[in-house]
């Protein structure tokens, strides 16, 4: 069974959360945010088995990151988070935690702060640059300049996870969703569908 089939099979799981279960940040449910004077407006976005773009955004240390650089990455964990969502604080360790544990699995957290810093000025790039240094990150931390990528991939919520697998036509998207169901308790999480989901991904990919 392909590592789409075992994923979309667990994905069905996910369904019985509750909305109140499902982390949701600084995006609102019409899916619009304002970008300065402009709307930016998430459609569709990805689906399981869609084809995720690449990026080229600009990193915490002053570098340029895109998904292109990892040649040796079997994947990876992309997150949309920030600095002034609680529930991307909430996260934060746990996010930390995830890029310690798979980075050496081949699939490295990248980071991506979808967040208009003109409205948010605890999410200007300074800010991120600060929030990075003192937290320790152990991933890239990017700023999505303009607020083009997040739409493409349909991030509504922070923080909001895309696993992709790279494949011979591209970085595949296996999982969108939540970390897990209690933001404010890891100790009391019940549905780490995620996590699941991740066990399926990797152990099917390191079988081929």
């Amino acid at each position: 069974m392909s590592i789409l089939n075992l994923i979309s099979i667990n994905l069905l799981a996910i369904l019985s959360l509750q909305p109140s279960e499902i982390v949701r940040g600084d995006f609102n449910s019409s899916q619009r945010i304002e970008v300065t004077n402009t709307v930016v407006i998430v459609e569709n976005g990805y689906e399981i088995g869609d084809l995720a773009t690449d990026f080229n955004l600009k990193n915490v240390d002053g570098e340029m990151v895109s998904l292109a650089n990892y040649a040796d990455a079997k994947g990876f964990i992309v997150v949309f988070t920030c600095n002034h969502c609680p529930f991307s604080q909430a996260y934060e360790e746990r996010i930390i935690a995830l890029d310690k544990k798979y980075k050496a699995q081949g699939f490295p957290v990248i980071a991506i702060n979808p967040t208009d810093p003109e409205k948010y000025e605890s999410d200007s790039f300074e800010n991120m640059q600060k929030q990075a240094k003192e937290k320790g990150y152990t991933f890239p931390y990017l700023l999505d300049v303009g607020q083009k990528i997040f739409p493409q991939y349909g991030a509504t919520n922070t923080p909001h996870v895309y696993v992709l697998t790279k494949t011979a036509e591209g970085n595949k998207v296996a999982y969108i969703g939540a970390i897990d169901d209690n933001a404010k308790n890891p100790a009391a999480v019940q549905k780490n569908m995620w996590k699941q989901l991740w066990s399926h991904s990797y152990q099917a990919n390191h079988q081929q």
